[in-house]
């Protein structure tokens, strides 16, 4: 993960023009945010359109950032508000076809492609939508509380209970497999 005060110092420079800084930007952080949509179940394609709709949005406002502050629970705000923005689009746009579709059409299984979710998709797949967004941005970018309460528009206190409500929810999910292999593996 890029220093802070780098990043800091690039958005400055963006914010006054150099587009030299706006590249660097682009080329340091646009993986890490790219994990945060897949890890939010996206498909790697919608993964991609949400990584430039990010970018463009940045673009748009970065004369919003304020320099004393840290990039990245900035950056984040806008993320999460692009992929809530793509989540309601989608959402009305399923909601309109699913009214048109016959009933039974509607039931039939839908099965995804292989390899569409990765190991850390995976993973944190049995949380709810704001425990994996507070886990991804605590332990895989490695944000502050802080940094994660102001990207969420929440408090500390709200993130804490969210990581913690993540947390033993992993550690169960982990526990029930671990037993479900020795039990297999106690079998053969």
């Amino acid at each position: 993960m890029p220093a802070d005060s780098n990043l800091e110092n690039l958005m400055a420079h963006y914010q006054q023009g150099d587009f030299n800084a706006a590249a660097d930007l682009i080329a340091q952080l646009s993986p890490q945010l790219q994990r945060f949509f897949v890890a939010q179940f996206t498909s790697r394609a919608d993964a991609d359109d949400l990584l430039q709709e990010t970018w463009l949005r940045i673009h748009r406002v970065r004369h919003t950032y304020r320099p004393s502050e840290p990039v990245l629970p900035w950056l984040y705000a806008i993320a999460r508000r692009v992929r809530v923005d793509h989540y309601r689009k989608s959402s009305r746009t399923t909601a309109h076809h699913w009214e048109q579709e016959d009933v039974s059409t509607i039931a039939a299984p839908v099965s995804l492609e292989s390899g569409q979710l990765d190991d850390l998709a995976a993973l944190l797949k049995p949380l709810s939508e704001g425990e994996r967004e507070v886990v991804e941005m605590l332990k895989v970018e490695g944000m502050s509380l802080q940094e994660v309460a102001r990207a969420t528009s929440s408090t500390v206190g709200s993130v804490k209970q969210k990581a913690h409500r993540a947390y033993k929810k992993l550690r169960e999910t982990m526990s029930a497999t671990a037993f479900r292999k020795g039990q297999s593996g106690g079998l053969s």
